[in-house]
């Protein structure tokens, strides 16, 4: 059996990066069109910093999609609001849901949002050496909630994969995370958010079996 080397990175927080990586991928404000509650104001936010201007990016290193491996990297998010509602990622739950993912707060005020299947909600607060264990079967979004960027590593199973759509299909996530009015942050409903059947949670919770 041929193992592989060992490797060595290194998380450059004022970049926000993974400095020696070998991927990387951005998603652009024009990327997270509907995902907002308040559509007039994400309009006058492209109008503002463009379409192509990048909300959030990834750096990281993927050694091999097999099982018993891991992917390592470092996510990068711009602070703001669209609205009332604190600039957050896309989300996912993972394509082979029983994978757990760990994220670890390098700088930054940030929330972990996470949604069961059948519509259970936690939210985890972000902060520098601050780490953030998601266990298997939870949907999972991070938002950035302070007036920096937003950096954090973070580790998963190189076999995991991602699912968006299960977000997409339910209208979102059960709740926004929005402005308190004080410069905090509370959660509140998705007025678009819908259960998901009782068929899609069973097969979700049966991959394992």
């Amino acid at each position: 059996m041929r193992l592989r080397e060992p490797g060595v990175f290194t998380v450059d927080v004022a970049a926000g990066e993974l400095s020696g990586a070998a991927t990387r991928y951005r998603k652009t404000f024009g990327d997270l069109a509907g995902l907002y509650a308040d559509e007039a104001a994400f309009r006058r936010l492209l109008d503002e910093r463009g379409a192509d201007a990048v909300a959030y990016e990834v750096t990281d290193h993927k050694p091999s999609s097999d099982a018993g491996d891991m992917i390592i990297g470092v996510t990068r998010m711009a602070p703001g609001k669209v609205g009332a509602e604190y600039f957050m990622t896309r989300g996912h739950i993972h394509a082979k849901a029983d994978r757990p993912e760990m994220y670890y707060g390098e700088s930054g005020h940030g929330l972990m949002l996470l949604e069961s299947p059948d519509g259970e909600v936690r939210t985890v607060e972000l902060r520098p050496r601050t780490l953030c264990y998601v266990p298997p079967y939870w949907i999972h979004r991070s938002v950035n909630v302070g007036t920096d960027d937003l950096v954090m590593t973070f580790a998963y199973p190189a076999d995991s994969g991602q699912d968006y759509d299960i977000i997409a299909k339910a209208g979102g996530m059960r709740r926004r995370i929005v402005d308190d009015g004080t410069g905090g942050w509370t959660a509140v409903d998705n007025a678009d958010w819908r259960p998901r059947s009782a068929a899609l949670v069973e097969a979700l919770y049966g991959e394992a079996a």
